[in-house]
């Protein structure tokens, strides 16, 4: 009869963009770390970058303790305003408070090698973000167009890494070890008769943040029962979705990591950040799944 048993095998982690389903990210680095896989370096697009960010810092357990407590009204509290055309949220407040719980660390002094992935807006090219301060990294890469604004670092108008980049597999190749895994949250849609992770309900959306609370329903326009149509916001994050999907199976037929661990792209919205439990059991379980059989004797 076969037996679990410790893997001690170093690994280094591709982690894919895709807003709030980046969340999941938590889930199979807690499940490389309780079954022995020691990550030794990290590559990350927006979410990805953000969440392998915090954990190269040392601060991962604390960042998982507090975005499992936001609600939608915390959400909706750090959405900035911005009034100057360039995106609709600065991005200054989420990561002013990401900055307070992690501290400021640069990117050659973590213990682990870590690379944000972000895109130069004026040259229209991938750039590799693997020395300075880490939150300027984090900002460029999770600098999604239109939504927020792009972060200026050394003259360079910088954007989210997944518009050219969703799964950074190339940069983990840097770093010999004896796996390389990526995490892809651009997969197909759940198959029928797959519980995805249901979708939240919208009754409470008045009392949850007032004024923003409209405004963000606004540019969502209505959904489900509702049934309204589309607004500005899903139809932003749903064309950059449908072309990190197109981009991803690029990446994956370029670059072939020797283990893929995918979340559904339907299992939420890219702005449901309050539903981060059942998203980062999500991804406990799928490291599981892929993961579990390396275990095996």
């Amino acid at each position: 009869m076969s037996t679990r048993t410790e893997s001690g095998r170093s690994v280094a982690l591709a982690l894919g963009a895709g807003g709030a389903r980046g969340l999941a990210h938590i889930g199979v680095i807690e499940w490389l770390e309780a079954h022995g896989f020691t990550i030794h370096a990290i590559a990350g697009s927006s979410m990805g970058a953000l969440v392998g960010g915090i954990y190269a810092a040392g601060k991962l357990p604390v960042y998982r303790d507090w975005v499992c407590r936001l609600t939608r009204r915390d959400v909706l509290r750090y959405l900035d305003l911005s009034f100057g055309g360039h995106g609709l949220f600065k991005g200054e407040r989420i990561i002013e408070r990401l900055r307070a719980m992690v501290g400021e660390h640069r990117i050659e002094d973590l213990p682990i090698a870590y690379t944000a992935v972000a895109t130069d807006l004026d040259r229209g090219r991938e750039l590799w973000l693997n020395r300075g301060p880490l939150f300027d990294a984090i900002r460029a890469s999770i600098a999604v167009p239109t939504v927020f604004t792009p972060h200026v670092l050394h003259g360079r108008r910088l954007v989210d890494g997944g518009l050219l980049n969703p799964l950074p597999i190339a940069p983990t190749t840097a770093h010999p070890s004896d796996l390389v895994v990526a995490v892809n949250v651009h997969a197909p849609p759940a198959q029928q008769g797959a519980a995805p992770v249901p979708e939240a309900d919208d009754e409470d959306d008045e009392e949850e943040g007032g004024a923003m609370a409209g405004l963000l329903e606004s540019l969502r326009g209505r959904r489900g029962r509702r049934g309204e149509g589309l607004g500005f916001f899903d139809i932003v994050l749903k064309s950059l979705d449908a072309m990190q999907n197109a981009m991803v199976r690029f990446k994956l037929a370029a670059y072939s990591p020797d283990a893929l661990i995918s979340i559904p792209r339907d299992v939420c919205l890219a702005y449901e950040f309050y539903r981060a439990r059942e998203l980062i059991e999500l991804g406990r379980a799928r490291a599981e799944a892929v993961l579990g059989p390396l275990l095996e004797d």
